[in-house]
């Protein structure tokens, strides 16, 4: 079990050489839940997109490709997942079209009101205080601005609640609670769905 732990506790913070190995696996093993979350976004002009959380950096490519005049920001706590974003969007970033920096989703160092899309795939488990991190998405977003959250767990499953006592600092967040949290950051219209034979949700709130 610990080296097991050890392993999965990077999910949090990928570092060393057991962050590499999960950071490696990543993209490939998150695909399909991006991919289903994806299609819950609206029709919308995307001039700026910023993905928190980027992880090895997968869903920041995907939103370049959905949004072919759009710059890209994304950023992680993790120095190494910023490594790997990096590497994966490197063409993207020669282009001018993407950024990928390290930061804290509690305290967003980016400018207000300037994204029109902000994306969190597998990420808000280990947010540090759900209503103040939404917060600070919400004041980088424009007016009418859109915030996608996309879990594989739904709060309630008995994977996510096992790996909740395994992994320090996680929480697995019901629908609710992630609607509840969202409406007292100040987000005006929330709605959410939850996949048919998976523990999957996906919730998209419009400053």
């Amino acid at each position: 079990m610990g080296l097991f732990k050890d392993y999965v506790s990077q999910t949090r913070k990928p570092e060393g050489v057991l962050g590499k190995l999960l950071l490696g696996g990543m993209n490939a093993g998150h695909a399909k839940l991006a991919d289903w979350g994806f299609t819950h976004l609206p029709d919308l002009p995307v001039e700026r997109a910023v993905d928190l959380g980027c992880g090895g950096g997968l869903n920041a490519g995907v939103l370049l490709k959905k949004y072919p005049q759009s710059h890209v920001t994304a950023i992680d706590y993790s120095a190494l997942s910023v490594e790997k974003a990096k590497a994966y969007n490197k063409a993207m970033i020669a282009a001018g079209r993407c950024t990928v920096q390290q930061g804290d989703v509690s305290a967003l160092a980016l400018p207000e009101n300037a994204f029109d899309l902000a994306t969190a795939f597998e990420t808000i488990y280990f947010w540090p205080g759900l209503s103040q991190c939404f917060r600070q998405v919400a004041k980088v977003l424009r007016d009418g601005g859109y915030f996608l959250i996309c879990n594989e767990s739904d709060g309630k499953d008995a994977t996510g609640l096992k790996f909740e006592t395994i992994i320090d600092g996680m929480h697995c967040y019901t629908l609710e609670e992630i609607e509840k949290a969202l409406k007292e950051a100040g987000f005006s219209a929330v709605t959410a769905d939850h996949h048919p034979s998976k523990p999957w949700i996906t919730v998209l709130a419009q400053k």
